[in-house]
Parts: structure tokens; sequence; C-alpha cells
């Protein structure tokens, strides 16, 4: 499959209708402003990426997602990389984040920029425009931000922030607390320099957006328009794609092409409709029949399947999501392993479990490796899963209890697949 990523300049009258449907909208200024201003003319707006990481994450992709909707609706994106804000971090409610280098940051803007960018179409009547904030940010005086940007700020209404006020009893610095004053410049900046008059975020960040609001107001007597999309979690209402641990990384160095594939092939069934609809492209209509297949015919996996080949197509390429539906057919059996690249493979068999062994004195006998990997419990265990004929290397079946491992049979980047019966495999790597 393939992802369209033309755009038509044209304004859609049904962009925020859309949004809706899709529930994207969790926050708004006034919906009516909002809707008037998306049909009368191209909107320039923003969204912002902290690099407190050296990737982006599935949060961060909800909102690129909703970014390439917006200009697909004939709107203009400013997206922007925070090279300041990234120095500091917004508060989170466990506690002061560790400061990073500038040199760390630099690297990371870089990282997080060269993300964004194949997003988004920087050609054309409303082409997108990569800004960072340390552009402004760097050259400014304590004094002059003082005076310019936290005259505006009432000290009451910065700790009536969630996350203020939950981090004011296990303590919160100064350069924390501050953070709402520099994403809310970033706006009346963006709203001086290049007329943006829209920002959207995520949920967590709708204290930090109005603050941007509300400083346009006070300091330029204009009003803006802003909303926020969703926090996006699993079934038991837990999170998803923290940029801690268990993040669903958009690096494939970080996750790999069939490890993302798989988390979205995974989706449970009560949410793969929220995730179709939040965030890929497919219609109305073919998200409803997907929907449907999944109430009238769960055991098929349609909706999940499709959400798992859009995802991994969108932001790795068809290539990956062939690869990585071919990894996951041959590995059970259905497909050729031969055919896998390295990469693939170390990452298929890295998630589902791989042994390494020493092959640096001799390639090891087949029912040696079946035992290492646990797939038989002893030599003599091996011997009878052959002699019944459930042994098999590469997809192979395995016909000779005495046979050692051959040269020819060692896949791409020195991998072997041994399964046994129908559903249980293991990987090994040969050092």
């Amino acid at each position: 499959m393939s992802i369209d990523r033309s755009i038509d300049p044209s304004i859609d009258p049904h962009l925020l209708d859309d949004l809706e449907w899709r529930g994207l909208i969790a926050d708004s200024t006034d919906r009516d402003e909002l809707r008037e201003a998306l049909t009368s003319g191209s909107v320039k707006f923003y969204i912002g990426f902290d690099p407190t990481a050296p990737s982006l994450h599935m949060g961060n992709l909800l909102q690129i997602v909703t970014a390439v909707r917006l200009q697909r609706a004939g709107h203009t994106p400013y997206a922007l990389v925070g090279g300041a804000t990234g120095m500091i971090g917004d508060p989170k409610d466990s506690g002061e984040r560790t400061l990073n280098s500038l040199d760390t940051v630099k690297e990371w803007v870089e990282r997080v920029r060269r993300q964004i960018e194949p997003f988004l179409v920087f050609d054309g009547a409303n082409g997108a425009t990569m800004v960072n904030n340390y552009d402004w940010t760097a050259s400014l005086s304590t004094i002059d931000f003082l005076r310019d940007v936290g005259k505006h700020f009432p000290v009451n209404r910065m700790l009536a922030r969630d996350t203020v006020r939950k981090r004011l009893e296990s303590g919160i610095s100064y350069t924390e607390f501050s953070y709402v004053l520099l994403q809310s410049m970033d706006y009346l900046n963006l709203f001086r320099d290049f007329g943006v008059t829209l920002q959207f975020g995520g949920s967590d960040q709708w204290g930090n957006i109005t603050g941007g609001v509300e400083l346009i107001r006070r300091a330029e007597g204009a009003a803006v328009h802003a909303f926020t999309t969703p926090l996006v979690t699993k079934a038991d209402g837990t999170k998803y794609g923290k940029s801690e641990g268990g993040a669903l990384w958009l690096d494939p160095e970080m996750m790999s092409p069939y490890a993302f594939h798989q988390f979205w092939l995974n989706v449970e069934d009560v949410k793969v409709g929220e995730m179709l609809r939040l965030f890929t492209f497919l219609s109305h209509d073919e998200i409803e029949e997907l929907e449907h297949q999944t109430v009238e015919k769960p055991f098929l996996r349609a909706a999940q399947k499709a959400l798992a080949d859009h995802m991994t197509t969108l932001v790795h390429g068809a290539h990956e999501t062939d690869q990585a539906k071919a990894a996951a057919s041959a590995l059970f059996g259905g497909g050729d392993l031969a055919s896998l690249s390295g990469t693939t493979l170390a990452a298929a068999l890295t998630e589902a479990g791989a042994t390494e062994v020493d092959g640096s004195a001799g390639l090891p006998a087949v029912v040696d490796l079946f035992v290492t990997t646990g797939l038989a419990s002893s030599k003599g265990d091996a011997r009878r899963t052959i002699a019944e004929g459930g042994a098999y290397l590469n997809n192979v079946r395995v016909t000779d209890a005495e046979a050692m491992l051959d040269d020819d049979e060692v896949l791409d980047g020195g991998w072997i697949v041994l399964r046994r019966g129908k559903k249980r495999f293991a990987g090994v790597h040969l050092r």
C-alpha cells in the first residue's frame, strides 16, 4: 500500500467536522470562531515539538498526523522544534527533568527536524515552514523577558496549572515553573513574525497553549485560536508512548519497523476503531466498515491489519511494511525466510526471543540448537520431534536427527529460525 502525501491548497469546509468525528478535539477556544477561521481562508497554525529525547514517539505522531490533516485542508503549517524549550522541558507530574547539554539538545533538534520533514509539504501556496525557538530566545535578555513576557502572567494563574499544583508539595524549580512563559512566548513571536493564529497540541499542553492565547490578547489585543488532541490510552486507561520506558519510538534504530508494525497489529479490539480514526487517513466509510468487521468477525483482525499496514507505511514506508508482514508470516511457516533482510530478521527474532550461539568453533548440530533454544528439553526430545516430523529449520522440515548446520542454512545477518510444530519458534544468532 502507499500513503497519499499530496495536498490541495483549496480550503476544505468540512475539516472541523472531520476532526470532531475522529475524536481529535479534546479542548478548544471558542468553537464557532474556530470554525469560521478554518473556513474563511488558509490559517497559519503551529505545532511544537520539544527535543527531550533523540526521537519522537506516538504522542508526537498524533500531532504530526493532525498537522498533515490541516495542511491537506488548505491551511499553512509552522513546525516548531524547541531548541530553547528543549533545554528545560515541560514539567512532569513525577518530578524534575534532567537538564541536557546544549550540544545534546542541538543534536536532538536536528534528529527531530528530520523526522518531521517527510510528513509535510514545503512548497506551494500553503507550504510548511520549520522554525526553532532558540533563534528568538538565545539573545533575549533576562530583563526584557521579565518586562515583555513575565509581566503578563499572574502568579495565581500559573499556580493553578494541574502539573504545578501537583508538584508544589514535592517541589518544583523556578526553571520548570517558568516553562509556560517560554512556550507562550513562542506563540506570540509566531503571531508577530508570521501571522500564526492557531496552535494545537496534546491535551496535557492545554495550560501552556492557553497561556500563549492569553499572552497575545494581553500584549497585542488580538484574539487567536487553539485546540488540543486527546490523550491516547490503552483500554485499561494507562498511557501509550511516553518519552520514557516503553515508548513507541518513530526512529527505526530505537524501535524496528517490525516491532512498530506488531504494536499496531496488537491493539485491543475495543481501541482499534479509535486508533483508526485518530491516526489514519482512511475515509469515514472505510473506518466504519472495519469497525463493523471487528464487531462481527473479530477473529479476522481486519481492523488491526489495516491499522498496522497504514501506520507502518506512513512512518517507515511501504517496503518496511512488506518486510514486517513477510517476517511475521515466515516465522510461522508461511513465507520465505531467505527473502528477509538481516535487519528485519534481527528485529523479529529479538522481539520473539533469540539465543546467541558461538559459531567460531564450527557450526553446531541441529539437535543441539533445539536444546539450546529451549524448543526441546533434551537431545532425545529433539530427536523424537524430528522423527515425528515436527522440527523445522528455516521453515524446512528436518528429517535427519544427526544433521549438522550448514553454511547455506545461515540466513542474512547470521540468523537461523527453528520451529517446533506450528506455533513454537526460536531465533538463533551465530556470533
